[in-house]
């Protein structure tokens, strides 16, 4: 078998893995998930790499043993040498846990490595697409790229009251481990925090999902109102916002283009992203928008959530949506 035809087979699998990883992670009625995750996030990253360094030209097999073929960590050394880099940090760590899980594995280490998860789900999306062209959303919604996770951070004084000493020091020590790295690499390659917002709606299909309020029920639910930090959740201005979406079109390879007076245009503009505001009303939900008012004057403010609905639409038709948009904003 060429090396290229068996590059190809191993993307394959390494998706297939990949989307295992997900699903059973984001199963909530399998208790294997942290275990489970491990392993197939972790085989996704090898057989991927093993791909990338046949197409390079570079033997995946020992020397003087044509039957057994390099190991994860051996990969990693090869295809992203420098020792500091936070991806490779992040891949090590999680090995670390695949290696050591079946005997030392807890449920409180969704609380340390959850965030390592999300960073590291992300990085395979853009390493498949730099080293083989090939974007995990054909196979997987964006949506189901972020991880449902359950996490009631633990003191250390818990951890040692919950669990056995051999088990309550090796948690402690891959926890203060990991927050140290993290520290030392602000960086989303390394760590991704991950946050739940939820938001009461009033139309029910629109609802993730339903709740009642009663005061008398076993578990009473109370309107609950918080501020939430604009800063946070809506930080891109409407300029930011132009070039974050040019900036994902490139990155996922898009064919975007449009007919603009006589010329055929490819770059995203100002005046398009006024189209898809204008159309979409986007400006009007929260989930995109967060209006700003001071005095008499009043400005928006755009969440990644706007960048990602914006290029999504772009990829269904990414030849003819903005005449299609253009045609059907003349009939309203």
């Amino acid at each position: 078998m060429e090396n290229r035809e068996l590059a190809e087979q191993l993307v394959s699998k390494s998706i297939e893995a990949f989307i295992m990883g997900l699903e059973i992670y984001n199963k909530p009625t399998i208790r294997y998930r942290i275990e489970g995750f491990s392993f197939f996030i972790t085989n996704a990253w090898e057989l991927m790499l093993k791909a990338k360094l046949l197409n390079d030209g570079v033997s995946i097999y020992f020397k003087n043993n044509h039957d057994r073929t390099l190991s994860l960590n051996e990969v990693i050394t090869k295809v992203f040498p420098d020792k500091k880099q936070p991806l490779r940090l992040n891949l090590e760590k999680i090995v670390v846990l695949r290696n050591t899980s079946t005997h030392f594995i807890t449920e409180d280490y969704e609380t340390v490595y959850a965030p390592l998860f999300q960073s590291n789900i992300l990085s395979f999306g853009e390493q498949l697409q730099r080293f083989h062209q090939h974007d995990i959303t054909q196979d997987i919604p964006q949506n189901f790229l972020t991880l449902s996770a359950t996490m009631a951070p633990l003191t250390d004084e818990q951890i040692k009251l919950k669990y056995a000493p051999e088990i309550a020091e090796r948690l402690i020590f891959q926890k203060d481990d990991i927050a140290t790295t993290s520290a030392l690499n602000p960086t989303d390659k390394f760590t991704i925090d991950i946050v739940h917002y939820l938001y009461q709606v009033k139309g029910k299909d629109t609802a993730d999902f339903t709740f009642k309020i009663a005061a008398e029920g076993e578990v009473p639910v109370k309107t609950i109102t918080r501020r939430k930090n604009p800063a946070e959740t809506h930080m891109y201005s409407h300029n930011d916002l132009v070039n974050e979406i040019m900036r994902r079109i490139r990155k996922q390879k898009i064919n975007f283009e449009y007919q603009s007076k006589e010329q055929i245009r490819r770059d995203f503009t100002s005046s398009l992203l006024t189209l898809f505001m204008n159309f979409y009303d986007m400006k009007a939900d929260g989930k995109y928008a967060f209006k700003h008012v001071i005095g008499n004057s009043e400005r928006y403010s755009y969440s990644q959530a706007a960048a990602e609905f914006v290029v999504s639409e772009i990829k269904k038709d990414p030849q003819n949506i903005i005449a299609n948009l253009k045609k059907a904003k003349l009939k309203r």
